[in-house]
């Protein structure tokens, strides 16, 4: 079995890698391609929500509805980021909104 990523900032990793997960910190510019690796790499991702604020509504959304890995995205350390709202995704994805 493979040991759960994280993705997002240092002092969160910090945590997580506490816990056993493996962590990457992805660079400024190009934070999609750290969690394509990582996705290459295990069987599940846990992104920071400023990180998936980084990404493009398309890749995220791709990302999320993977079956494998399972791809989560986690409330951030400090908040400055919310937290996707789920409810609306899921009824976009699903066809229920006009």
């Amino acid at each position: 079995m493979s040991v759960p990523v994280f993705i997002g900032d240092e002092a969160s990793a910090a945590g997580y890698r506490l816990a056993g997960l493996r962590v990457r910190i992805p660079r400024e510019d190009d934070p999609l391609t750290t969690v394509r690796r990582a996705c290459e790499q295990a069987s599940l991702v846990l992104i920071s929500a400023a990180i998936a604020r980084r990404l493009a509504p398309g890749d995220l959304d791709r990302l999320l509805a993977a079956v494998q890995p399972a791809v989560v995205v986690v409330p951030d350390l400090r908040q400055h980021s919310a937290m996707p709202d789920l409810v609306t995704r899921v009824r976009q994805q699903l066809g229920m909104l006009e």
